[in-house]
């Protein structure tokens, strides 16, 4: 998990969210606990362990459209809420500009 004062290169942004991921398993419908440019903070029952990579696609209900990314689980943490944080890999410009746009959005 993230230290208390560290500084992000993003922003982080809390949410009502939600993400469907491919893991080790498939797994539908999680929330997204919050979300920045450079990541996305996920609740799972089922935590992958760290450096694994997933398949992710962060459903924009507020711009009806959603956007399918690669990350890699850089913490977990197995208490409750039990939720992970993945970093995006690859992001292209389209992809990243469907993210920004959200995030003026909810960031108002």
């Amino acid at each position: 998990m993230p230290k208390k004062g560290e500084s992000r290169k993003y922003p982080r942004y809390e949410v009502n969210a939600y993400v469907d991921y491919t893991g080790s398993e498939v797994l539908l419908y999680h929330k997204v606990q919050n979300i920045s440019l450079g990541g996305i903070c996920i609740q799972s029952p089922t935590v992958e362990d760290l450096g694994t990579l997933v398949d992710l696609v962060i459903n924009f209900p507020d711009l009806d459209t959603s956007i399918a990314v690669k990350g890699e689980v850089v913490w977990t943490n197995r208490e409750p809420p039990q939720d992970m944080g993945i970093r995006y890999l690859g992001l292209d410009d389209r992809r990243l500009e469907t993210l920004r746009k959200y995030i003026q959005t909810i960031g108002k």
